[in-house]
């Protein structure tokens, strides 16, 4: 909580976002997928500071309204996550134009909502109590649109953007809903996460995000702060060009992935603002050499030593196929050189 609030700390804070059973088994002895303490007893050994969770709500979409399943290659290990793409339910892209998030998904009684996020956020900071649990929402704006109807359809209707706006307006009012329960809660930290980017960048016009999407985010966003809440803004790709109008909109931190620039964010935000990252690439742990990782791991100390609101985190997962010998060699080497 003092990197959070921009106190000094002896180290930076430390988070992961980690789903490589076969490293829990190293570090840990125990076996994420037969024992509930193992993810646990993992984070404490890896000194994880912030776990990153979100939660929008009790009763998912696909069980109150339309939703669109692309389907999912082969992340987890064994292959126990794939599955096949069902039908878009949107036929048409004059669909997607008529869509109203709040009427097909309905707004939750605001109480119970509330009760629900506070019991959710309580229960898990008491079973992590060497760590923050934050409260956050995944769905914002685009990532329910990319929800709701797939990126084919979504990209349909983006080239209309008077439309498109409209569209997720309803996506806007819908997160607000829940959001004002969020602020309601004792959580001290809030994750927005809304993947509005890809790897390239905008995938709409930016002067669209500017007129549609953040001063969305600023209304959000300020529900919060007046709450006395700190609010974490998470999207993949690289939204490089978008930390400015971010940061304008109320945007405390960013967590992002290494194809946003560490330079930019250091360089205009490195004193005023939570950072949630680091150079290290989770293709350098999976292909590279311990060297290569020693590298990118004393770029990013030495970049961010002046920084107290750093949190390093390797920002594109540790997925399964990382190498356990690399993943080790990374955190015994971080964790050796972290303190200031």
């Amino acid at each position: 909580m003092d990197v959070l609030n921009l106190r000094p700390a002896p180290r930076p804070a430390h988070t992961e976002y980690c789903s490589n059973d076969a490293l829990v088994r190293a570090v840990t002895g125990l076996d994420p997928l037969k024992n509930g303490r193992a993810w646990r007893a993992f984070q404490d050994a890896w000194q994880i500071d912030l776990v990153w969770v979100t939660n929008d709500g009790p009763v998912p979409w696909n069980e109150r309204g339309r939703t669109t399943d692309m389907g999912h290659a082969v992340f987890l290990e064994g292959g126990r996550d794939k599955r096949p793409a069902a039908p878009c339910p949107f036929a048409s892209v004059e669909d997607v134009w008529e869509f109203d998030a709040v009427e097909e998904y309905g707004l939750p009684d605001f109480d119970g909502l509330v009760s629900y996020y506070e019991q959710w956020h309580h229960e898990g900071q008491a079973a992590n109590p060497e760590q923050v649990w934050p409260g956050g929402y995944y769905k914002t704006i685009v990532s329910g649109a990319i929800e709701a109807f797939g990126w084919d359809m979504l990209l349909s209707a983006a080239a209309d953007q008077a439309r498109f706006e409209r569209v997720l307006d309803g996506f806007f009012r819908l997160s607000l809903h829940h959001y004002r329960a969020w602020a309601e809660t004792s959580a001290e930290v809030f994750i927005c996460h809304d993947d509005m980017v890809w790897s390239e960048g905008p995938f709409m016009h930016p002067e669209f995000y500017r007129a549609a999407i953040f001063p969305r985010y600023r209304a959000l966003w300020d529900v919060l702060h007046r709450k006395g809440k700190r609010v974490l803004y998470c999207s993949d790709g690289d939204f490089t060009m978008f930390l400015r109008d971010l940061a304008d909109a109320g945007a405390d931190g960013f967590i992002f992935e290494p194809l946003v620039d560490l330079e930019a964010v250091v360089g205009d935000f490195g004193g005023t603002h939570v950072i949630v990252g680091s150079k290290v690439d989770c293709r350098t742990l999976t292909f590279g050499t311990p060297e290569g990782i020693q590298a990118q791991v004393d770029a990013t100390l030495e970049l961010c030593a002046d920084c107290p609101g750093f949190v390093f985190a390797v920002g594109n997962h540790v997925p399964s196929n990382v190498p356990v010998e690399n993943a080790l060699f990374y955190f015994d080497y971080l964790s050796s050189h972290w303190h200031r």
